[in-house]
């Protein structure tokens, strides 16, 4: 079969005031005019370490899901774009979170589309990994009429209003809270993974580390909303998984079978 057809671009954005390069991963029988869905990724400068076109290729090889296009965005200042719209952290990060979603929603998915000639996407899901991850779905849940999918690949859910040694209860999460206080359930399908390695450190004691900790207690906030598990909603913890480009390019065909699988029929 054809390689896959990939190159870097670059574009200016008015909302970060700042060039940012974009790696673009398209479906061997990509052409223009044709309608595809978009996957958007945070952190596109991990691409070539995860070896995301080695990835796609066997994707496309084992023919395992729909063709689409997927399109990393390299992360810019990313401590202050990648956090929650509103919420920065209690050392101020993710104070350009709010810019950050404005770029890939008015001037980043347009220039795709422009710069493939693509009149528009069936579908556009968006995913990441640790602050990207935390980013992807605070974006997500912000704006369903953009994103109808999500990942979070060993997201940050510790993202917190106080320091640990500031009196930190697990109410300061600020994720969780976000969530907690949504009025309305989004209409969206989240996938969530950890790895049982992702880290060492365990702020309760009880025996789990705090990546998986935050991300199932994040499942439960979600389920109090009425996400339902097996429905539109799924989570993962990976044996052995950790914090690493290693893992994540492990996880990644899992999900686009997911997203893009094939339905019966």
């Amino acid at each position: 079969m054809k390689k896959l057809l990939s190159r870097t671009v670059k574009m200016y954005s008015k909302h970060l005031d700042a060039e940012i390069y974009i790696d673009l991963f398209l479906p061997p029988d990509f052409h223009s005019g044709k309608s595809y869905p978009l996957f958007l990724m945070n952190d596109g400068q991990d691409m070539a370490g995860m070896e995301m076109g080695r990835i796609v290729n066997d994707i496309w090889r084992h023919d395992v899901c729909e063709h689409f296009v997927l399109a990393a965005v390299h992360a810019f200042y990313r401590m202050d774009t990648y956090g929650i719209i509103g919420n920065p952290d209690f050392n101020g990060r993710g104070k350009l979170a709010k810019k950050y979603s404005r770029f890939l929603i008015s001037e980043c998915i347009p220039f795709i589309r422009k710069e493939l000639n693509i009149n528009k996407f069936t579908e556009r899901i968006i995913g990441g990994f640790s602050l990207g991850g935390l980013s992807a779905f605070d974006i997500a849940w912000n704006y369903p009429k953009e994103f109808s999918k999500v990942m979070a690949a060993s997201p940050s859910f510790w993202y917190r209003s106080k320091d640990l040694s500031d009196n930190y209860t697990d109410n300061d999460r600020i994720m969780h809270r976000v969530v907690r206080e949504t009025a309305e359930k989004p209409n969206i399908k989240i996938w969530l993974q950890a790895g049982t390695l992702d880290e060492a450190s365990d702020r309760n004691k009880n025996g789990i580390i705090d990546s998986v900790d935050d991300m199932l207690d994040l499942v439960k906030e979600l389920k109090e909303k009425g996400f339902e598990t097996g429905k539109d909603l799924f989570h993962y913890e990976v044996i052995g998984g950790k914090h690493t480009l290693e893992t994540y390019g492990i996880i990644i065909p899992y999900f686009v079978n997911w997203a893009f699988g094939k339905t019966e029929g």
